[in-house]
């Protein structure tokens, strides 16, 4: 209970918490790695919640489209040979430390001609029932912390090979309403959002594998307004704005058998936490109208807006180059399909140790049978004590290819 109250009370603190992680920072040599991870809110946003983009490694924005891609890329959509689907993704997380967390997705799609086609998706994510405590250990009251997020998206060809979408969201996030923290008192947070992807697909021959497929992606996501729990305009803090760039190749070994290879590499356009300046007695240095002043290029990210925040995100590392590098994170992924109906999948995960040290390896396998679709991943962890360790994700979808296919066949017999 206690380690759900710090959970719960970190999250709801990550405005008063944001820049002062400049644990280790060498000013003498400031390239040299220090502890300094990117906060942002609402970070149930990132989680991947489907169990192929899982078991690939959380891989998702170049890989061929499915139901679920309008969490990765939603232009991938007009490429499915599938009429319209639905699916519903279940995830306990946080297993290790908690019992009753978890993230619940429903998502689907509609191809509304060869040229365009509109999707929808529904994520919760519920922090079960929590205890909340004042200073000296009463109970102050019992909530049920929660947050969701429902988006649309339109996506459209502009050639055979080429497409492009759009996917506006909102965002809600009830973490501790009518609860006092530090004598301030939490409400809702509530945000809009939007991504913007692309997506290349193109099928050629060659002399060892008669079919082959190229694809490449690029989303950025949760491009949005800052949220708050309090009242005023203070303490709001960044989404999770974030750019994802991949590629992808299938070959088909034969009549049956495909494989598949992924890669894919991230970086959150979220202002880096900036370090301050200290005096001789290491004490942050401060200015006449009680400001602080900082390391290099860095200022009071607060205060700057969100399109400046994105710009930012590429040059504001107290540590230089080197610091904005440690802040990329990569994946690979491969699947294996036979007859496209039984599928393995292999996945890694890597993100720096100073920047979130989230480093894991994710298995998946799925079944297909007629219009059904059944997925499962686990989730190996790399490093100790990782909080991800043993995360099971289940999904189950509905592909009307076959109902598809009749449509087809009957239009060509007209």
């Amino acid at each position: 209970m206690t380690r759900k109250i710090i959970l719960a009370i970190s999250i709801v603190l990550s405005s008063t918490l944001y820049g002062f992680s400049q644990n280790g920072f060498d000013y003498d040599n400031p390239s040299s790695p220090y502890l300094n991870p990117i906060t942002t809110s609402v970070p149930f946003l990132q989680i991947a919640p489907d169990s192929r983009g899982a078991g690939l490694g959380d891989i998702g924005v170049a890989s061929s489209s499915d139901i679920n891609s309008q969490h990765y890329n939603a232009a991938k959509y007009v490429f499915n040979k599938n009429k319209f689907g639905i699916s519903i993704s279940y995830s306990p997380w946080l297993q290790d430390l908690i019992g009753d967390i978890s993230l619940a997705y429903i998502s689907g799609f509609l191809k509304i001609d060869d040229m365009s086609a509109i999707s929808m998706s529904l994520r919760y994510f519920s922090m079960g029932s929590i205890q909340f405590t004042d200073y000296f250990g009463e109970p102050i009251g019992e909530r049920s912390p929660h947050e969701y997020a429902i988006d649309f998206a339109y996506s459209r060809k502009f050639t055979d090979h080429f497409s492009m979408a759009v996917t506006p969201r909102f965002i809600y996030s009830n973490l501790a309403t009518n609860i006092e923290v530090s004598g301030i008192e939490m409400k809702p947070g509530i945000a809009g959002a939007a991504d913007v992807s692309l997506f290349y697909e193109q099928d050629f021959k060659s002399s060892k594998f008669e079919n082959q497929t190229f694809r490449a992606g690029l989303c950025v996501s949760n491009i949005g307004n800052k949220i708050s729990y309090t009242n005023g305009s203070l303490n709001r803090d960044f989404l999770p704005t974030n750019l994802r760039i991949g590629a992808s190749y299938t070959m088909d070994i034969d009549k049956y058998n495909k494989f598949t290879i992924l890669g894919e590499v991230g970086k959150l356009l979220v202002p880096t936490n900036p370090v301050k300046l200290l005096d001789e007695d290491g004490t942050p240095i401060q200015n006449i109208d009680g400001t602080y002043q900082y390391f290099g290029n860095g200022i009071d990210t607060k205060n700057i807006g969100v399109m400046q925040g994105i710009l930012r995100s590429f040059y504001d590392s107290p540590g230089g180059f080197s610091e904005e590098m440690r802040e990329i994170v990569f994946a690979v992924g491969a699947e294996y399909a036979y007859n496209d109906l039984f599928m393995v999948r292999l996945g890694t995960f890597f993100e720096n140790k100073n920047k979130g040290n989230r480093k894991y390896g994710e298995v998946g396998v799925g079944f297909k049978y007629n219009v059904f679709a059944i997925d499962v991943s686990y989730l190996i962890a790399f490093t100790q004590h990782n909080p991800l360790e043993n995360t099971l994700r289940f999904t189950l979808a509905l592909n009307f290819e076959s109902f598809y296919a009749k449509e087809i066949k009957k239009q060509g017999k007209k």
